[in-house]
């Protein structure tokens, strides 16, 4: 604690020296040394993901709130084709299951459900793409940022073994810092990741549920006596 408190004050006596009296975030993190490199890439990939799956999600989500009731119509009037020309023009996982099922109208209603619900499966795992990769991300970046905290503690002991008569603190500078900023560094890119991934898995199921009782919908309105 009296090394840390001694560097600390150094540092402070450094950076104040020329008139601003903070070290700047980028200068900073220059010091998390070779470990900030793959928790950047991280970084990089987690945006990247978050926001093309949130992009692809909220597109998924948009189909018509009268879509189905077109659908209805269509089909209780004995309007396939245009039944599917509309889910044809419908770009939504939910107007892919139900031209399937219309597709299969005239087939035993079990072979309509296992239709439609292979669809969905399909539809589903395009919803989930790219969300273990980013569980993934929110898990390795605060390992990857203590793997360099135990890298930079290291390098600081080494350099305390290695010096003669007193250990001077800004010696050690290099050390604990790449310890610290590591470690801040894969702590805040996990929480991010985590928190993003939680987003969107809240977001997937609630698309599955609409999915989920859309195609129960269609089912029973094949039911309806005719």
């Amino acid at each position: 604690m009296i090394l840390l408190q001694q560097l600390a004050t150094s540092d402070t006596t450094a950076v104040g020296g020329d008139g601003e009296g903070v070290l700047f975030f980028f200068e900073l993190l220059l010091k998390g040394g070779f470990w900030l490199v793959p928790l950047v890439i991280l970084w990089g990939m987690a945006i990247y993901i978050f926001f093309e799956r949130l992009r692809n999600l909220n597109r998924a989500s948009k189909t018509p709130f009268e879509f189905m009731e077109k659908i209805k119509n269509l089909v209780a009037n004995g309007d396939v084709n245009g039944a599917k020309l509309l889910c044809s023009q419908t770009d939504s996982p939910i107007a892919k299951m139900i031209e399937k099922g219309i597709h299969r109208i005239g087939s035993p209603l079990k072979t309509i459900e296992a239709s439609i619900e292979n669809v969905g499966k399909i539809e589903v795992y395009k919803l989930e793409k790219n969300l273990s990769l980013l569980a993934t991300i929110s898990g390795a970046a605060p390992m990857i940022g203590f793997l360099g905290t135990v890298s930079g503690m290291i390098q600081a002991f080494i350099a305390i073994a290695q010096e003669e008569g007193s250990v001077s603190p800004k010696l050690l500078s290099t050390g604990i810092y790449e310890a610290m900023v590591t470690t801040a560094a894969g702590l805040v890119v996990g929480i991010i990741a985590y928190l993003g991934y939680n987003y969107l898995v809240s977001k997937v199921q609630k698309a599955i549920h609409y999915m989920e009782y859309t195609s129960i919908d269609f089912i029973d309105l094949l039911q309806e006596p005719q």
